[in-house]
């Protein structure tokens, strides 16, 4: 543990703090990833670097992401006849058109919680007359695991797995939110468990194409401000893709689950919250495997309804920060909530509510 300690250390702290404060410009980065913001939040990072930086929260958190129509089909699937819907405890409770899993599973469609897409294959080949669909939502983090499922259950001829496919492809949202005319911030943090699958240099374009400095974080309190004053020392030195993340990512990446990836999903246009319909963001599952594929099922999704106020999505895209929500902290809080900014453990709203409030900060919009 003493290299954990080390980057825990106060005086490791300080001085990464005093290196930031040396620079004479204000900058403006956002972290893209969940985990960022929580741990930005717990250890109070954005009232100790502001007001020289501002840290804005991106579409960093899959749950938040997810379009409410695709937590339509997930209900739908999960109220039909002998299907056990498997899914990740945190998509539980959030709202789609019909409620959320949670008022599904009340309603008595079947919803199982499970920790990884292997306890749901194992549910599968152990009741054979029951359909286990598995609600595949996360990033490149997730999707390999979810890949080598799919592989394992075609292999061995399990017929009753299933995966609905909602993944989600980082590099694509970040073009996407780049060429937004109102987005503008002085440099990204990368997700750190993502990168350690795709490698650094799939944010190649970010530098070469948009000008925008990059770095891949860590995720201690002091992987965070060195990745901000490699970012801050990029505005003089040129927009770059660095790896402050080294003890986890490679460029490269790792090549062995892109290669599974690669082998069972391909991508596809997805909708994200907030940034609307995305090219090639998401991953279908390929012809080879659609025996296993739950989203090409028939069922009936209603319309999903206004989000009643909720600005969730203007989150995601970094366009304004919780208080800024006129329900966040009043109508909607973690044990209420409206959106799936404050559902998710990493979910901006949530991280927000939880280490970033103030006593009278304005909730005006």
């Amino acid at each position: 543990m003493r290299y954990i300690d080390e980057f825990r250390s106060p005086d490791l702290l300080k001085g990464q703090l005093e290196r930031i404060r040396s620079f004479p410009f204000p900058f403006s980065i956002m972290e893209v990833c969940g985990t960022h913001t929580m741990t930005i939040s717990r250890s109070g990072l954005r009232p100790l670097l502001a007001p020289q930086v501002d840290l804005v929260s991106g579409p960093g958190c899959p749950v938040c992401v997810t379009a409410a129509a695709d937590i339509g089909r997930a209900i739908a699937l999960a109220g039909l006849e002998d299907v056990v819907l498997a899914t990740f405890g945190d998509m539980m409770r959030v709202p789609g058109p019909q409620g959320t899993l949670s008022e599904a599973a009340s309603r008595g469609a079947s919803v199982k919680v499970v920790y990884s897409p292997l306890d749901a294959l194992r549910m599968a080949a152990e009741d054979a007359g029951t359909k286990v669909v598995f609600l595949g939502v996360g990033f490149e983090t997730t999707a390999p695991a979810v890949a080598a499922s799919l592989l394992q259950a075609h292999q061995a001829g399990i017929d009753n797995y299933y995966v609905l496919s909602l993944h989600k492809l980082v590099p694509p949202a970040l073009r996407a939110l780049l060429e937004m005319e109102d987005f503008s911030i002085d440099g990204f943090m990368l997700p750190g468990h993502v990168s350690a699958v795709l490698g650094s240099a799939a944010y190649a374009f970010l530098c070469e194409e948009y000008g925008v400095p990059s770095v891949v974080a860590g995720f201690e309190p002091a992987d965070i401000l060195r990745s901000v004053y490699l970012l801050m020392r990029m505005k003089e030195e040129g927009p770059a893709v660095d790896i402050e993340y080294a003890r986890a990512v490679r460029p490269e990446g790792n090549r062995k689950a892109q290669e599974v990836m690669r082998r069972v999903f391909a991508p596809v246009d997805a909708e994200w919250r907030g940034l609307g319909f995305i090219p090639a963001s998401g991953l279908e599952i390929r012809d080879e495997f659609k025996a296993h594929d739950a989203g090409t099922w028939e069922v009936e999704v209603p319309e999903p309804a206004g989000d009643a106020g909720c600005r969730c999505g203007d989150i995601l895209c970094g366009k304004i920060k919780p208080m800024q929500c006129p329900l966040f902290a009043r109508s909607c809080t973690p044990e209420n909530p409206v959106g799936p900014c404050m559902v998710s453990t990493e979910g901006t709203c949530a991280s927000y509510y939880l280490y970033d409030r103030r006593e009278g900060e304005g909730f005006d919009v």
